[in-house]
This record gives structure tokens, sequence and C-alpha cells, in this order.
């Protein structure tokens, strides 16, 4: 018999008591945990998320001084688990703003993040013979700047596939029949498997690792490696802990030099390139594999979320522990998010929830059930009280 989160030590003669409520009460407990902390409400902010089956769901607190209720205002596309979401990216431009979105079926499109119109469509199947979700997209970028000489219909991606194959494309967004081919091209890892990408503030340099690859970091301009990390030395018994990186970001959007990294074996690390390839600070996190790591505006805070749904604030120079968010997530965190300019973050994974937490309080805001295992999340900055980009 599955035993429920929450649920007493004898379920069946709970059931029995009930009687005629047998149905609800199963229907009730298929349901992720709910969190049981009161929620105040948030600032006024939009999210986009993006899950397993290829919906994506727009949210949007609209009360003004807080207090606001998130909620789904617009959903594109239909379920489809071909076309799950494995990676997103949106630029911050106010004029023209895209998003990127990168598929399993190896299809990556690009829209409009007000209103989910499809701009244009690209294939990044590469090999012939491979199937997209043996080699599948592990990281996309969509850079704010164009990086060469084009139209202003036309936006760059970054992309790098789980085999560790990476390149810089241009894509025209008038002419859906020229070819989007690569301006750039190269391998970042000889063997093993890549499972994330991230992109400097400058967008001057890229981060990739994975499972059997150091972090290493590339010069996208001249699409050279500048730095791979050293593992650790073996411990005491003499044994190596195997490489298996989950997820990392630069610890500051103006300094690509530090790096903060998370592991399967539920360690954070940080990494000072240009002191030594060794990590600086290392600790470890509970007891669960690390998912998704998001640095604060600060340039020294962390957020961090677990395999089983811890997230927490972490003072990465010393290692300390600032404090767990309130109202533990019933699911694996795959995805945090710090706004750029109101003082909460988002995080959102396989319990099917969004959240919105107060980074100062720790304590959840808002919270919406999205159904789906979600994979992403991503705030609009052009969101503004007044509607999106002065749009109701």
């Amino acid at each position: 018999m599955v035993k429920y989160s929450g649920e007493p030590d004898n379920p069946t003669k709970s059931c029995k008591a009930r009687g005629s409520d047998l149905h609800v009460h199963f229907k009730e407990k298929t349901m992720p945990r709910m969190t049981t902390v009161d929620c105040p409400g948030c600032p006024p902010l939009r999210a986009l998320t993006f899950d397993a089956l290829g919906l994506i769901k727009a949210i949007e607190a609209r009360e003004k001084g807080g207090g606001g209720v998130a909620k789904v205002v617009e959903r594109w596309g239909g379920p489809d688990a071909s076309k799950c979401v494995l990676a997103a990216s949106m630029n911050d431009r106010k004029i023209d703003p895209l998003l990127a979105v990168a598929r399993k079926n190896g299809v990556i499109e690009i829209l409009n993040p007000l209103n989910g119109e499809l701009s244009r469509m690209v294939s990044d199947v590469s090999n012939a013979g491979v199937r997209p979700e043996d080699d599948a997209i592990a990281g996309l970028h969509l850079f704010r700047r164009q990086r060469v000489e084009l139209t202003p219909s036309s936006c760059t991606l970054l992309t790098c596939k789980t085999k560790g194959n990476a390149s810089i494309k241009t894509v025209d967004l008038v002419d859906t029949q020229a070819d989007s081919g690569a301006s750039k091209t190269w391998t970042v890892c000889g063997s093993g498997n890549i499972l994330f990408s991230e992109v400097d503030g400058s967008e001057s340099y890229a981060l990739f690792g994975g499972k059997g690859v150091e972090v290493n970091m590339w010069d996208l301009e001249n699409c050279t490696k500048i730095w791979t990390a050293k593992p650790p030395p073996a411990n005491s018994l003499g044994i190596f802990t195997p490489t298996w990186f989950t997820s990392a970001t630069f610890l500051s959007k103006d300094d690509h030099r530090k790096v903060v990294a998370g592991t399967n074996n539920h360690q954070v690390r940080l990494y000072d390139i240009s002191a030594q390839r060794r990590p600086v600070v290392s600790f470890d996190f509970r007891e669960t594999p690390i998912k998704a790591v998001a640095e604060d505006l600060d340039g020294h805070a962390v957020y961090i979320g677990n395999g089983s749904g811890d997230l927490a604030s972490v003072d990465i120079r010393t290692g300390k522990l600032l404090g767990c968010f309130l109202g533990k997530c019933s699911g694996s965190i795959r995805s945090i998010a710090r706004h750029p300019e109101l003082p909460v973050i988002a995080s959102c994974g396989l319990d099917s929830y969004l959240r919105i937490w107060d980074i100062g309080t720790r304590q959840l805001l808002s919270s919406v059930f999205l159904k789906q295992h979600l994979t992403k999340v991503v705030f609009d900055t052009n969101f503004t009280e007044e509607g999106i980009g002065g749009h109701e």
C-alpha cells in the first residue's frame, strides 16, 4: 500500500472511518502536499513557467502595494510530452523582447513573451540517425545584444547539447526560409554528459558542466576554453568523489571570475578562476542532490534548492547558512529565479507549484498549482503595475 506524506500510520483504518468519503479521500491525497504557512501575497510581477508537457504559462500578481495573489493569466501550447521544455531564456530588452524555448524534440522556438506569438522555429537536430532526445539541448541562452552586424530582425542563440556540442547561431525572424546555420561551433567536452550551461552578465563567457564533466569556462568571442575545475582530492580513505555537477551560476553578473556550482552529492562549491582550479569554499547541504542555484544581486549570497524540496540562502563567502525558506516544497526543486528589481525569488519543480518568496523574511508570499512537473521559471522584467510593457 502506498503511504502518502502526512498520512496516519494506518491509512486503511482512516479510510474506513470516513465511509462514503473513500473516493474523495484518495483523490485529495494524490495531490502534492500543500504548504501550510500563511501567504500574505506578493508585489506586482509576472513570471513564465515551462513544464514537462511543453506548456508555457504566464502567472501574474497585479495588486499594488503587495498582497497580490499570483494566478495564471495565459497558457500557450498544448500538452505533448515530446515538446517538454528542457531550457528557456528570455532577453531583457525593453523594445521587442524575445523568449527562446528548447524542446525535447530538438526544436527551438522564438516567441513573443508578451502574448506567446511564435516568431520562428529552428531545428537543432544536427546528427543524422541520432534521436533528439538522445542528444538533447542541455543549455540555451538568448543574447541581449547582437554579436555580429545583423539586421534588427535577427537574434543570436547559444545552445549546448548533452554530448557537448555547443554552437552560436544567428536567426532571421523575418525571412523564415533563411538558413539559420551556426556561425560558430565547438565541443566543450570529450566524454560525459553536459547538464547545464550559463552565460555571464557581459555575455562574453559561458560555463558548462555535468555528469563526468568538470565545470569549465569558455571565452565566447574566440570559442576557447580559459579554465577548468580540478576535482577535490581523495578523502581520508583514498576515495575520490565522481564528478557530477547539476547546476551552476556566476556569483556576480559583473564578474565572471567567481562561480558557484552544485553537485549530485549535495555539495555547493565556490570557484575563483583567478585564484585556483579547486574550490575556495565547499560545503554540504542536507543529503540529496543540489538541483538549482541562483545568485543574489549583492554578489555574495546564493539560493540553493535540492532534490527533496529544501530551499535555502547561503553566504557563499563563508558557507554560512543564512536560513531556510519557510514552507518546505513537496518535490524536487528544478529552477530558481531572482527578480532583478523586487526582493523576491521564484522556485518551481516536480511538485508542480510555482512559489514566490520574500528574500528578507524567507516567507512564502504566494503559490500557484500548475498541474504538470515544472522545469523552469523566468521573470518578465518588462512587467509594470499598469500592464505588460505598457499594455493591459
